[in-house]
């Protein structure tokens, strides 16, 4: 038998012409994929502990049957949608290795959709429905970037066809939805994370560094705002397609506060707000008390520009993102400012700062290489408490939407 070749009982297996070796994310598992024929044309049950038939199609082994490391495979993402986020996380995906992450397949609502963003960005596969992508053996994890709506069935939808998932927030609509959504990722034993992209910025990683260092004391007091002028778009001011300036960016300010204070709970949530004729919130102030009077205030607004920084100020000294606090690149540590620039892009983007998803897309593929199943950063547990202060401060401000009486 030659070294090419994988004797199997009765079988032989053709290792370099007739399969893909290949890291299994779901199973964690090597395993070689049969592109053509296997000789002898049968495939009986196989024999010893090492190897075990899994379909017509694979051979699995052990995790530790081979050497190499699985980290020199390549993560495959779908793309599920063709708006423009999922054009930005596309292009970011690009300033990553190709060795390390390939666009395999993008899916629309209408097929031309799809292949004109296939074209555009040289991606292999169209699909004009979500359900052609979920079916699609080749993809390791599929970004999810409708609107927010739709995050609900479109995630059961790929979790239940036991795909990785990395989900555009809002994870859901509200604490009820993302429940339902974390649920059924954990019965369907995939991956699943909120592309609260914010916390893995470099700058961001050092705010966490900083903090655990004790850099400046102990921290009394938190400070963020994001506002933009986009209430005149269909997406900020109509109810029905998750329009507000709370649930949209302002998760952006809320996050951000619960990174600083370790997910921790708070014990008082004040808000007020201003809200349109059709029912969303332009414009909300919030005031959030945690233990040991700590304090933290955000304001977020979709119709006015605000400063868009962030403070944290603590016993020793201040922390501040001078702007851009929701995609930064630059940090101010007492006074003293370090740049922390994200890479050019290689086709224009919708958003500021766009390739700057890279860094929750190499998240999404070193928890896969380890096997986990939610991302430490912005964990379930995370995800469930934004969406659970978020419900409180709409009740207060008073927006309802269809989904909270479902």
């Amino acid at each position: 038998m030659g070294s090419d070749e994988i004797r199997e009982g009765n079988r032989t297996l053709l290792k370099s012409s007739l399969f893909d070796t290949r890291f299994c994310t779901n199973h964690h598992h090597y395993v070689f994929v049969q592109r053509h024929r296997v000789k002898n044309n049968t495939l009986p049950p196989p024999c010893g502990s090492n190897v075990t038939l899994i379909s017509t199609q694979c051979v699995r082994f052990p995790s530790n049957h081979f050497s190499q490391s699985v980290s020199n495979m390549a993560t495959r993402w779908g793309i599920c949608s063709a708006g423009q986020i999922s054009n930005d996380f596309t292009v970011a995906l690009r300033t990553l290795p190709p060795e390390e992450h390939q666009v395999v397949a993008v899916a629309a609502r209408k097929l031309e959709d799809a292949q004109e963003f296939a074209k555009k960005h040289s991606i292999s596969r169209a699909y004009g429905s979500y359900e052609e992508l979920a079916r699609d053996p080749d993809i390791d994890a599929v970004y999810v970037g409708v609107i927010h709506p739709y995050h609900l069935t479109t995630c059961l939808l790929f979790t239940n066809a036991k795909k990785n998932v990395l989900c555009e927030k809002p994870l859901a609509m509200n604490t009820k939805e993302v429940k339902e959504i974390l649920t059924s990722a954990k019965r369907n034993d995939v991956f699943l994370m909120e592309a609260v992209w914010t916390r893995f910025f470099p700058a961001s990683v050092e705010i966490k560094r900083l903090l655990a260092q004790g850099e400046v004391g102990e921290v009394k007091m938190v400070r963020s705002e994001f506002g933009v002028p986009v209430i005149h778009l269909p997406r900020s001011s109509q109810k029905e397609l998750g329009g507000g300036a709370m649930i949209d960016i302002g998760v952006y300010c809320l996050q951000f506060i619960c990174m600083v204070y370790n997910g921790e709970k708070p014990e008082c949530i004040q808000a007020t707000g201003v809200c349109t004729e059709t029912g969303v919130d332009e414009t909300v102030v919030v005031t959030l008390k945690f233990s040991k009077n700590r304090l933290a205030v955000f304001t977020c607004s979709s119709r006015v520009e605000l400063s868009n920084d962030a403070i944290i100020v603590g016993t020793k000294g201040i922390i501040r993102i001078p702007a851009h606090m929701w995609c930064p690149t630059s940090l101010e540590v007492n006074g003293k400012e370090t740049q922390f620039p994200v890479p050019d892009p290689c086709l224009p983007l919708n958003f500021l700062n766009s390739t700057g998803m890279r860094y929750e897309a190499e998240e999404v593929r070193q928890c896969l290489l380890k096997g986990l199943k939610e991302s430490a950063v912005i964990s379930h547990a995370d995800s469930i408490l934004l969406a659970e202060v978020e419900d409180e401060i709409r009740r207060q401000v008073g927006v309802v939407y269809s989904q909270d009486s479902q």
